[in-house]
């Protein structure tokens, strides 16, 4: 006789840590709650996981309905499953993260009426955060703090051509700290990642500065190479 074994239940859900670069600040991507429990709170994108979904393509589903944003590349970076985590029983989120670079292509839109609206704050002024958000975006941060130091993650938030003090800003703000000038350039120009082009910056008012652009090619030949600050 076949035996019956017990259906098993589980509840996951997807918190999606989108960070931003416009230029002159690193953002987070937040929306404000409409639902209990944490009503009217600031929270990281995030919902249940669908019964016939994969992670994968609930990350983007959530993404998309909360936000409106699609196409986003997301990579999953750790696990959340506190049994106190959650006020209405146990529930694991998986965490994603992505780097953006952000511009007027990207409007936030939210589908559902889940999320009352979603917007980029400055890392620098976050609001308290609902659930356990605020663990799970430390979490995220170091991940990309540590990821910097040996991978062409900058480049992710950069316009395609940048100047060297653009680069050298993105990395201050992820890293926490200051750099020295001279040695940043000076160890950036010798990984042999950067194509310095014949263009100067356009349209503005101190003195223009040299374009670079970051060699795909190149840096996959040197693949592994650690970038260290």
């Amino acid at each position: 006789m076949e035996q019956i074994l017990p259906h098993l239940d589980s509840v996951f859900s997807i918190d999606c840590v989108l960070f931003g670069f416009d230029g002159k600040e690193l953002k987070i991507l937040l929306i404000e709650r409409n639902e209990e429990p944490f009503k009217d709170w600031w929270a990281l994108p995030g919902n249940i996981v669908g019964a016939d979904e994969s992670l994968d393509q609930s990350a983007s589903r959530i993404l998309y309905e909360l936000t409106g944003l699609r196409g986003i590349y997301m990579e999953q970076y750790y696990a959340f499953g506190d049994p106190g985590r959650h006020p209405q029983g146990r529930v694991i989120t998986l965490a994603y993260y992505a780097l953006i670079r952000l511009g007027g292509d990207k409007e936030l839109r939210p589908i559902s009426t889940y999320a009352k609206r979603a917007n980029w704050l400055p890392i620098t002024d976050l609001p308290k955060l609902a659930f356990d958000h605020q663990k799970i975006y430390d979490k995220g941060l170091e991940k990309i703090k540590r990821r910097i130091k040996h991978q062409p993650i900058a480049f992710e938030l950069l316009p395609e051509k940048f100047t060297l003090t653009q680069l050298q800003h993105v990395y201050e703000l992820i890293l926490g700290k200051k750099l020295d000038k001279r040695n940043f350039r000076k160890k950036i120009v010798s990984f042999g990642v950067l194509k310095e082009l014949d263009e100067k910056q356009k349209g503005v008012s101190y003195r223009a500065a040299t374009l670079y652009r970051f060699d795909k090619r190149r840096y996959a030949k040197l693949f592994g190479k650690e970038i260290s600050f």
